[in-house]
């Protein structure tokens, strides 16, 4: 049995939404409620009525009401959602226009700038009226190369206020990882800032930028935002303009929110890639704003009074998630950098200064932290604080504690798990709810998620395959580029008929709760039995001798043989006695199983764009074969190394 770590008080669970709304969904649908789990069944069971209270009870700004919810509950995919409603995502998240404060960003070594409701209001309408005039049309992609600051989500608001469709990466993408994203979507504008901070330097943008318009003949106008108040010279970027050239210099403007259906292209986001190009997935304004602000609303608790920080690039479905949290009226914290400059605790600094509320984060920034014994709840007033958000990878156990010792004892710590593909989670926090050590909380409500085995059978308390078995509204409508749909199929459908297999491995518990065991499609079958990764890393997190480790398995003499590459901390040597302490601690702690066949010792572990360990990517390697995209890596000379490690050729 799992340590049962926090408790929510009578009191919180009584002035959550989550307590709101089943109190609406009993009065509404004449029901009982008083827990969370006969509500989840319900939620799942009556797809329909669900998103129809929800659309009621989040106050879905539309201007034509829908017909039906969704015409068939049992299509996965292609069921349609809200037929005949007309809406538009941008005056939903701009529905407060108040002198309350909506953005704080916070820039490495910068001061905090403050931007409220009001004033957002007039610069998402101004640059409206610039775009407009550029001829911009519904359909049309508008994207950006950025760092996490005002102005993306200003560019992304006034190009979803008339239906253009957004698609971002953030600045410390290549030239070739941008080319393969934009250069498929043909965008009409490109919205760059001047430059970005990293660790305490000034790295400049535009060079890279004139050469990725080499190969984008479809840009129009490039937009330059300047990161600092100076001006750039921009006369060798062809099309381009400065920012505030560009933005109306009228103020006081309205906004004509261009009203579309439910199922009109708002995002175009992106596979992480490493297998080829990045499939292009296009996900639709209604579907992500219902499916967000559910979770914003009733599984993270956010009210007007909240401060949400989420540490994130504009490269990565957090910032899409992040953003929606405006539809609430809650302020949003955006930081641009390093989370560890110029210290360890700088964003504990700036969640004191910024009285943060929720604080979203990362798992592997967790583990950094715990290795750094960085001291949170000791060092900085953490008073405002009432929950952390995990997600990027499964969240250890040792985590889950250090939140609680290190941080502050009476919080949320949700650790969440989904995806870019629906810019959401399947499972996640919940306010009515214990917390327990290595546990996600709950499964999201009207998200049908279970375990299964190889034969489709449902597991509980086992590990299984992730699966969703109805349909959600944040799918995507389709991908770019696949004109059949057979891209589409082939990502979720091709192993479950009509049942979404996410590729992760799980373990759904009889008290309704999720441990996530790492991705499926990386699966170790040492003698035919199938291991997630994560119960590996789980153990080297405990380690100190361990900075870093990242494990595969490679195809041995008829059979598959677990490897173990380590990451060893400063000073550290990779022994017998650590090697033996390392297949010790996993085999007591996972299983005979998981113990590795070798261990060696590496300079560093390969990272998506998006912090996620590329397992495949090193095995690929390792089995001699090529790995299409390391433009999609963060670091993509650390692959190198794995090539020709002459000890994986032996016994």
């Amino acid at each position: 049995m799992t340590e049962l770590l926090w408790e929510p008080s009578e009191k919180q669970i009584k002035e959550s939404n989550m307590f709101r709304f089943m109190t609406f969904i009993n009065e509404t649908y004449h029901q009982n409620f008083k827990e969370y789990a006969p509500l989840y069944d319900w939620s799942v069971e009556n797809i329909s009525e669900f998103w129809a209270a929800f659309w009621d009870f989040a106050e879905i700004i539309h201007s034509k009401p829908y017909d039906q919810v969704i015409d068939d509950a049992t299509k996965m995919p292609g069921a349609s959602w809200f037929a005949g409603a007309k809406l538009n995502f941008a005056e939903n998240l701009l529905r407060y226009r108040d002198d309350r404060v909506a953005l704080i960003f916070k820039g490495e070594d910068q001061p905090s700038i403050r931007m409220t409701y009001a004033r957002l209001y007039d610069e998402v309408a101004r640059l409206a009226k610039s775009l407009k005039e550029l001829g911009i049309q519904p359909g049309d992609r508008v994207v950006g190369f950025m760092p996490n600051m005002p102005e993306s989500i200003i560019a992304m608001l006034a190009a979803a206020s008339m239906g253009a469709t957004w698609s971002s990466c953030s600045p410390d993408f290549g030239i070739k990882g941008v080319l393969d994203r934009f250069g498929q979507i043909k965008p009409r504008v490109l919205f760059t800032a001047n430059g970005y901070s990293f660790k305490g330097k000034k790295l400049d943008s535009l060079e890279r930028i004139a050469n990725i318009l080499k190969e984008l003949p479809s840009i129009e106008k490039v937009v330059v935002v300047p990161y600092t108040e100076q001006k750039a010279d921009i006369s060798a970027i062809a099309n381009a303009v400065h920012y505030q050239d560009f933005r109306s210099s009228e103020s006081g403007l309205e906004i004509e929110f261009e009203q579309l259906p439910f199922g009109h292209p708002l995002y175009i986001m992106y596979s992480s890639g490493t297998t080829g190009l990045p499939k292009c997935m296009v996900q639709s304004a209604g579907g992500i704003l219902v499916h967000q602000l559910k979770e914003h609303i009733l599984h993270t608790d956010l009210k007007r009074e909240d401060t949400l920080f989420y540490f994130t690039t504009c490269g990565w479905m957090m910032w899409n998630w992040l953003t929606c949290a405006l539809g609430v009226g809650a302020t949003l914290v955006l930081f641009d950098g390093n989370p560890f400059h110029p210290h360890p605790g700088a964003l504990w600094e700036m969640a004191q200064d910024e009285k943060i509320t929720v604080f979203g984060t990362s798992a592997g920034y967790i583990a950094a932290l715990l290795n750094a014994g960085v001291k949170p709840g000791k060092t900085y007033d953490l008073t405002p604080l009432r929950a952390v958000l995990s997600t990027g990878s499964p969240l250890s156990i040792e985590g889950f504690e250090f939140i609680y010792q290190e941080v502050k004892a009476d919080l949320q710590l949700a650790s969440i798990s989904g995806g870019t593909d629906l810019n959401g989670c399947f499972a996640l926090g919940n306010p009515m709810l214990p917390v327990y050590a290595g546990e996600l909380q709950c499964r999201g409500l009207a998200m049908d998620v279970r375990a299964f085995d190889e034969l489709g059978n449902e597991l509980i308390d086992e590990q299984g395959e992730l699966v969703c078995c109805k349909p959600f509204p944040s799918m995507p409508i389709y991908f770019w580029e696949d004109p059949d749909g057979s891209k589409y199929h082939n990502a979720y459908f091709d192993v479950f008929p009509n049942i979404w297999r996410h590729g992760d491995f799980v373990t759904v518990t009889r008290r309704g709760g999720v441990v996530m065991l790492g991705r499926s499609d990386a699966t170790l079958n040492p003698g035919g039995v199938r291991i997630g990764t994560a119960e590996i890393y789980r153990q080297l997190e405990q380690m100190p001798e361990i900075a870093d480790s990242v494990v595969v398995g490679q195809d041995w003499k008829n059979d598959v043989r677990v490897i173990l590459f380590v990451k060893l901390d400063e000073g550290v040597e990779l022994t017998d006695a650590l090697k033996d302490k390392i297949r010790q601690t996993i085999r007591i702690n996972a299983s005979p199983r998981h113990v590795p066949a070798k261990i060696l010792r590496v300079p560093d572990v390969p990272y998506t764009l998006n912090m996620k360990k590329v397992e495949l990517a090193v095995k690929k390697v390792i089995q001699g074969q090529e790995v299409l995209n390391k433009d999609a890596l963060s670091n993509p000379q650390a692959l190198d190394y794995y090539a020709n490690i002459k000890e994986l050729q032996e016994n």
